[in-house]
C-alpha cells in the first residue's frame, strides 16, 4: 500500500465544511496538506467529496449541504450548527512549527504551545471554517 491509498482499516476524520474549496487551500498552506482527489457536486459549486493527506493521514471533507440535513440532527458545518465537539489531533515533529504555520495561514489560537503535564509539547487552534486542530510532540525525557 502506498501512502496515497486509503487503508483497508483506518479512522479518517470527515469534515463538513462551509467552503470546501477554500478550506482545501487553507489546509495546504496551514497544514501542508496534499490534495489527492476531489469530486464536485451536481450543482457545480460545492464539493461532494475530497481526500487530503495531512501529516501522513487521510482527511476527507465535503461542502455543507443543509438541504440534506435530517430533522432532529445537528450535523453541518461548525458555523451553521454553533461549533464542533471534535478536535483533530496531529502528532508532529514540532508542535511549535505546526502551530506557527497554522497561525500564519489564518487560524485562531485556542491554546499556545506549552509543555503539558502529560509529557507533550501541545498547542491548539481553530481554522477559519470552525474546525479545531491540535499539535503535539513528546517532550524530551531528562
Amino acid at each position: 500500500m502506498t501512502d496515497r491509498q486509503v487503508p483497508a482499516k483506518a479512522v479518517i476524520p470527515h469534515l463538513n465544511v462551509g467552503g470546501a474549496s477554500e478550506a482545501i487551500a487553507f489546509y495546504v498552506e496551514a497544514l501542508g496538506a496534499e490534495e489527492l482527489s476531489r469530486m464536485p457536486s451536481q450543482d457545480g459549486k460545492r464539493l461532494l467529496h475530497a481526500d487530503l493527506l495531512i501529516n501522513g493521514s487521510h482527511v476527507f471533507l465535503h461542502d455543507d449541504f443543509p438541504e440534506h440535513s435530517f430533522p432532529g440532527t445537528n450535523f453541518g458545518a461548525p458555523p451553521r450548527i454553533g461549533g464542533s465537539s471534535v478536535t483533530v489531533h496531529l502528532r508532529v515533529e514540532s508542535c511549535d512549527a505546526w502551530y506557527e504555520r497554522a497561525m500564519k495561514a489564518g487560524a485562531t489560537t485556542v491554546m499556545a504551545p506549552h509543555d503539558a503535564f502529560w509529557g507533550d509539547r501541545y498547542g491548539q487552534v481553530v481554522d477559519p471554517f470552525g474546525h479545531s486542530w491540535s499539535f503535539a510532540h513528546p517532550l524530551a525525557k531528562a
